[in-house]
Parts: structure tokens; sequence; C-alpha cells
């Protein structure tokens, strides 16, 4: 543990990031990356199913990006979080077989379907990460459209609200006045502790959520007396949630893709908590990027594919009681002719 002096704090500022499935994560991880604030800042994403798509989704960060795929962050690959922090901060003086990297902060983007405060308990029953890093504050990125089923329904929402420091109620065009004072008042309810300002797009004023000093251990130690003692095998996932992973080098018709989408949101989008991906689409020279939370899609065409990148269709879907031969046979036939 960091022992208490006057001196400044040198350790290095760590922002979890976090908020269930299709909050608005990504979107907000790509505002702090493009913003204009003079920090070097290293990410590390931690996704839920085999392979990992966020990496790709994100702008303008191709050296400072470490991924954790094939578990929860809170779970399996906890060990690889202290190790990935401990690698880095190796790199960053220069005591590394790695290139050395320059930093000021960490961003760590959890997995939707994380409990935020085993991550946080790593920055303190780790003697040697106390020692580097300082838990700077935990973000929690709310669905403003599909928040209060989430929360009817899924503990990790639950937990992740309750143990944030800061609350962005994102998607705030998508419902009604009379709504959002209703979820902003349950949430308050919930954790009166944390700040709460509203968004589109997730975009916020990033004074607003780094280097603001927000997480108190005291106050996490009243919400959960046993914080620093619970173990990893605690958390568990509702084991009706999978994730369906797709890859496609060859291109994909659009009218076949369209048709099959439309018939996978009528079918089953009710049960699909997230899909997002990069689309390789016949005759279309930029990646196609799509993403979406149940009936909610949204595509956009993205940069042109690189000379020295292979183009190719890679995506996942993260959802309950999903058929994946059903998905898996649907995808195939929309490989152009």
């Amino acid at each position: 543990m960091p022992k208490l002096s006057q001196e400044i704090d040198s350790r290095i500022p760590v922002t979890v990031l976090t908020g269930f499935l299709g909050a608005g994560k990504t979107t907000l991880l790509n505002h702090v990356m493009t913003a204009n604030h003079g920090e070097k800042i290293a990410v590390i994403i931690n996704e839920y199913g085999e392979v990992g798509i966020d990496n790709q989704l994100v702008v303008g960060a191709d050296e400072e990006i470490f991924e954790m795929n094939n578990g929860c962050i809170c779970c399996t690959v906890r060990g690889d979080l202290i190790r990935i922090l401990n690698e880095l901060m190796e790199a960053k003086n220069g005591n590394s077989h790695r290139k050395q990297v320059h930093f000021d902060r960490v961003l760590i983007e959890t997995t939707g379907l994380a409990d935020p405060a085993p991550v946080a308990q790593t920055f303190f029953v780790d003697e040697n990460i106390a020692e580097q890093y300082k838990l700077d504050a935990i973000v929690t990125v709310v669905d403003a459209k599909h928040a209060e089923d989430q929360l009817d329904k899924g503990h990790e929402a639950q937990e992740q609200v309750a143990f944030s420091d800061v609350l962005l109620v994102n998607k705030v065009d998508l419902i009604s006045e009379e709504e959002l004072h209703k979820l902003e008042k349950r949430l308050k309810i919930m954790n009166p502790a944390a700040k709460l300002y509203r968004t589109e797009q997730s975009s916020v004023d990033l004074k607003k959520i780094l280097g603001i000093n927000a997480f108190e251990l005291d106050k996490k130690l009243e919400l959960d007396p046993d914080f620093l003692n619970s173990h990893e095998d605690d958390h568990e996932h509702d084991d009706e949630v999978k994730s369906i992973f797709f890859r496609e080098d060859r291109p994909l018709d659009l009218d076949k893709m369209e048709r099959f989408l439309k018939e996978w949101l009528t079918e089953h989008g009710a049960d699909t908590l997230r899909y997002k991906g990069v689309l390789h689409i016949n005759g279309v020279k930029q990646r196609i990027i799509f993403q979406g939370v149940h009936m909610l899609f949204a595509s956009a065409p993205d940069r042109n594919w690189k000379s020295d990148e292979i183009p190719r269709s890679e995506f996942v879907i993260i959802g309950r009681n999903l058929d994946e031969a059903w998905f898996k046979s649907q995808f195939a036939a929309c490989v152009a002719s």
C-alpha cells in the first residue's frame, strides 16, 4: 500500500470506464482519444468474446491499445490486468525488452458485463500496483433508452451504477424528459454520491471524468465492507449470456446482409444485448462500421481499407439464448456470389 505523505502523488492516475452492453463506452473512449487534452493515454480494453472488436473501433490509438479477451476483467483475466499494468510501467521506465512507451494516465474499458468492484480492488490489494498507480475514478455510462430494463434484470448493471464515481446518462435524446427524470431519480437513490451528467453520443467535458480524484476507498467500504476481501470467484455471470464471433475474408453482399439484419432484429432483437463490428462489403472501398443495442441499429462508412491489411468482416453479438447455429448459417449465406 502507498504510504500517506504530504508530497505530491506521482503515481499514474487510472480511470475505469464501465457501463452495460451498448451504453456508449467505446464512443466515449473515442472522444477521449481524439480530444485536444495534451496527454498521452494508455488504453486497456477488456472484451467478453474470444476475439476483440473494440480495438478496431477506437480511433487514433493503434500503439496504445492493450487487449484482454476471452474473459471478464473481474474474473479469469484479472491476472492479465496486473501483468499488463506492470509491463506498461516497465516499458515507461525503459526497463523492458519492449519499445519504451510514454503515457500520463491509463484508461481501462471493461466489458459491459463486468463488475467494477474487483477491478478497483486491484489497485489496493496488489502492493506493486498500488505503489505505481492511483485509481482516479470509476466512470459508468448508462444507456438511458434501455437502463430501466437492464437495471431490473441485470445485477451487473446495478453493480456498475452502485460503484460509480461519475454517472454519464447517455442517449438522453432517445427518451422523454419525464422518463429521464424518473431514471435519474432511480440512479440517485442507488448511488447518491456519484456525479451525474446527461450526454448525447457520450460527449462530455473531459474535465468532468479525468483527473478528478474521485475514488474514495472509505465510501466504497461503506457500500461493501468486504470490498478488499472478496475473491475472484465471487462474481458470476448469467449463464444465458453468450457471445458469438463472426469472421469472413470474402466480401459480403449488401442486400443479403441487410435482409439478414432485418430478420435477426425482428426475431431476436429483444435477446440481442449488444452487437458491433466491421464489415467488408463487395464493391465498397471503405470499412463499414456497424453496432447496436437490441433493435437500435446504426452503420456508417469508415476509412478506406489500408494497403497492408486484408479486408475482412469481423463482428460480435452478445445476447441471451442465442441460437449460434442459426446465426452462423444466416451469415454464411451473406457472402457475395
